[in-house]
């Protein structure tokens, strides 16, 4: 998709794909199983036994339970089925907005209702807005079922929840009833100087959820496969998730994620060292090619906010939540239009994306180079 919706003279820095060779220890788990035919149905605890193990290696935490785990098709899939374990038809669902765009077409396709509260002005989860909108939304609810859907590291910003934010958010959903399910898919590319917390290793977060997957560290999205992991007092919910559920995610894809989360470190490490000098170059590009442009650098994945207000472009309108991701508007519409690099726009990520791109640094520095370079030839044309 990442190098085929738009014409070959695009630049595509858009939807979060990397332009990497596949790591070989799981290029050569998906050649054993296609030379012996291994291609029926998945069964077994392998692929969480190798989630937990990853978990204990990487962020020191050892309290992934394997039999409060469940497959599924993959994270979003995955968090339409806990939502629907959790909250009924009509229900508030609160996200911290910007934040990726399917949260919004997924939560509203299903019936259920996006509540935003937006990030702060540092890109991070404002806590005294988060109790505001838990508050109102359980006045308007009395008794009735709430969820958070909680991304972190946050996407598109780049930020990645403190412990300490993470344990806050924990008090104020248990003081508000609020059911919390934590989307971390990009939770392997955490960038130095930041520390991912798994948001199921804060005190208080019993009752929560967490959605994993190796696609994003591993650039797997093609081969589909995620997890599902409850807290203690969750289990009881996920064990009602439907069994056709668990029949979505592909057997090569829990052959894939398996291998990735259990032989993939080394290809991680170097991946994420690679990541590291891209966001370093971006910054200096961003300054150099877009001075006046907002940088803020980010802490994990591989996706880059950049606030393009200050160029005077039109304003577009924050989208309504159901936008697709490839509608553009603003400064992602003149980039593409006048320099062919395509950018995610930021009114598809909901209140405060408007005026703003997503970008995706991981590609070749060479590449990274020339769009940047395009990009800024477009801001000049349009200042004229």
């Amino acid at each position: 998709m990442k190098w085929r919706v738009y014409p070959p003279d695009v630049l595509p820095l858009w939807v979060a794909e990397m332009d990497v060779p596949l790591a070989p220890a799981v290029a050569d788990a998906l050649r054993e199983a296609i030379e012996i035919g291994d291609t029926g149905y998945p069964t077994g605890t392998e692929f969480a036994e190798s989630l937990a193990g990853f978990a204990a290696r990487r962020w020191k935490w050892d309290g992934m339970v394997v039999d409060r785990v469940a497959l599924i098709p993959d994270v979003m899939m995955g968090a339409v089925q806990v939502l629907r374990l959790i909250t009924d038809p009509g229900d508030p669902v609160v996200v911290n907005s910007p934040v990726y765009a399917p949260f919004y077409a997924f939560i509203a396709h299903d019936d259920r209702r996006v509540i935003e509260a937006p990030l702060g002005q540092d890109l991070r989860i404002s806590l005294e807005t988060l109790e505001e909108t838990f508050r109102r939304t359980r006045e308007q609810s009395g008794k009735g079922k709430i969820a958070y859907l909680l991304s972190n590291p946050h996407n598109p910003t780049g930020t990645v929840h403190t412990y300490e934010e993470l344990a806050a958010v924990a008090t104020l959903a248990r003081r508000y009833g609020v059911r919390v399910v934590a989307d971390e898919i990009h939770a392997p590319l955490v960038l130095p100087g930041a520390e991912f917390t798994p948001y199921l290793s804060v005190p208080g977060t019993e009752d929560a959820f967490s959605l994993m997957s190796a696609t994003k560290g591993w650039n797997l999205a093609g081969i589909k496969a995620a997890l599902a992991i409850a807290g203690a007092e969750a289990a009881a919910d996920l064990r009602r998730m439907p069994e056709e559920v668990h029949h979505g995610a592909s057997y090569l894809g829990v052959i894939a994620h398996t291998a990735a989360f259990r032989h993939g470190d080394g290809w991680l490490d170097a991946l994420l060292a690679g990541l590291d000098a891209n966001r370093d170059l971006l910054g200096r590009l961003v300054a150099e090619h877009l001075p006046g442009v907002g940088y803020a650098r980010p802490e994990g994945t591989y996706l880059a906010w950049l606030d393009c207000r200050s160029l005077g472009i039109a304003p577009e309108e924050d989208a309504t939540g159901l936008a697709v991701v490839t509608d553009l508007a603003g400064p992602a519409r003149l980039f593409l239009e006048h320099g062919r690099v395509a950018l995610s726009s930021g009114h598809i990520f909901g209140t405060g994306g408007a005026g703003h791109v997503r970008l995706n640094f991981a590609t070749s520095q060479a590449v990274l180079t020339e769009a940047i370079t395009r990009m800024g030839r477009s801001a000049a044309l349009h200042a004229r």
